[in-house]
């Protein structure tokens, strides 16, 4: 054994093993070595927790610690997937709110409550509890770059969050916080149309979720003369929408995705159109989940196009079920998932459909979890005020329709007198259904 083996054995020994349990940052910072599983070595950590302390600096003023926020993005940049979540680690972990403020606020509110002094006690409350951490935040955001720093830092930690809890922390914080930046007031509705620059109508293309985009032929007709395509748009992500929503202008209620893809099908006369067919509406930022703006969306979007069309008296979607399979396969009988297997040979008065159509009248219009529709894109129409309308046979023949939901497709008709009616029913769990789904219960 020559000397450098020696040495490293030595080392070896000294060095804890990864296996005997995931260091905290803390532990860590207190160290001298790094375990073999360790991005960072304890020396490293420390100087990269002085960084981010740098940042928050009181002493500091608000141009030298961006200017410090934007040499971390800069490292941030060249990291290594492992460094970066020694960073998320430390920004989770060490920038906390002081317990002993807290604590002294609170019964300094406590004692105040009933007096003059009650509000600006409050107020003192509140802004103990906020944390370093959101300090941290804000530098960053400071920078023209940090807030699109920000969102792609957030999701590229999303896939760490079920494994590692400690993360939870910045995860929660940074949610907070985007709800206060992506306000739908700092918001502009913009329409994409096939004259937007090629760059915006490639994001479509990108970032569609629900019907994917086959060629820039399907693209065009998606923003063809019947058609119309909106997006929300924030000043600092300014050729990227954050949401979009597709619709298509008819004579009415579509029962089928097909022919609203059909390149070859012929436009309608948008001047004796009377119905918007909401078709697909689609998040684009995995970073900014939590936000909600699409409600905002589909009524700035429906008073948009009831100024261009006021002919236009019914605005419905043409939605998904993406969850119906995998609740049928839990909780329907194996008997009747082995009768659903060839549906395309079932007639219309085949026992077989009846029952399917039944189960998934029964899935949109009576599970809850939390007090809140079962199926995600429910959760979505239902929560903005929507009620269900109707269920489509066939609605979508495509694959992934038919792992989906069999094909079924369901129209949510949002009925603009009723919306707050409707969002009250749901607060009491009490799921808005026409009487058609209600038929169809068995």
């Amino acid at each position: 054994m020559n000397t450098a083996e020696w040495l490293e054995k030595g080392a070896s020994m000294l060095r804890p093993s990864g296996k005997a349990g995931v260091r905290s940052t803390q532990e860590r910072l207190k160290g001298a070595l790094r375990h073999d599983d360790e991005a960072m070595s304890p020396r490293q950590l420390r100087r990269l927790l002085d960084q981010l302390k740098g940042i928050v600096d009181p002493l500091l003023s608000e141009v030298e610690g961006g200017s410090r926020a934007q040499a971390l993005m800069a490292w941030y940049a060249r990291a290594t997937p492992p460094e970066r979540r020694d960073l998320w680690l430390l920004m989770s972990e060490h920038f906390v709110a002081d317990a002993e403020q807290i604590k002294a606020a609170q019964t300094q509110f406590a004692a105040a409550v009933g007096t003059p002094d009650e509000a600006a006690a409050e107020v003192l409350y509140r802004r103990a509890t906020v944390s370093p951490r959101r300090r941290i935040l804000q530098r960053f955001s400071a920078h023209p770059e940090g807030i699109r720093f920000l969102v792609d830092l957030r999701a590229e930690m999303q896939s760490h969050l079920k494994a590692d809890k400690r993360l939870l922390a910045l995860d929660v914080e940074m949610e907070y916080m985007f709800s206060t930046w992506f306000d739908v007031g700092f918001l502009e509705l913009r329409r994409i149309s096939w004259d937007s620059p090629a760059s915006l109508v490639e994001k479509l293309i990108k970032y569609e979720a629900v019907h994917d985009i086959r060629s820039w032929a399907d693209v065009k007709n998606r923003l063809d003369g019947d058609r119309r395509c909106y997006g929300f748009f924030h000043p600092r992500l300014p050729e990227e929408p954050l949401i979009f929503v597709e619709v298509a202008l008819m004579n009415e209620i579509a029962d089928c995705i097909t022919p609203l893809l059909d390149e070859e099908a012929a436009p309608v006369d948008i001047a004796k159109a009377n119905t918007a067919i909401f078709y697909s509406i689609s998040n684009t930022q995995n970073g900014l989940r939590g936000v909600s703006f699409g409600d905002s969306l589909i009524k700035r979007v429906v008073e948009t196009l009831h100024q261009e069309f006021p002919k236009l008296k019914v605005f419905v979607t043409l939605s998904p079920i993406p969850g119906l399979r995998a609740w049928l396969n839990k909780n329907a009988p194996a008997e009747l998932l082995k009768s659903w297997e060839n549906l395309e040979q079932l007639t219309e008065s085949a026992p077989e459909r009846k029952t399917l159509l039944g189960w998934a009248a029964r899935y949109l219009g009576k599970e809850m979890q939390g007090g809140k529709p079962l199926d995600p894109v429910a959760r979505f129409h239902l929560g903005n005020g929507a009620r269900v309308e109707r269920l489509n046979w066939a609605g979508d023949p495509s694959n992934k329709g038919s792992k989906q939901s069999y094909g079924l497709m369901v129209n949510y008709l949002y009925d603009l007198k009723r919306l707050e009616k409707h969002r009250a029913w749901l607060a009491q769990g009490k799921i808005p259904i026409a009487a058609a789904i209600e038929d169809l219960y068995l």
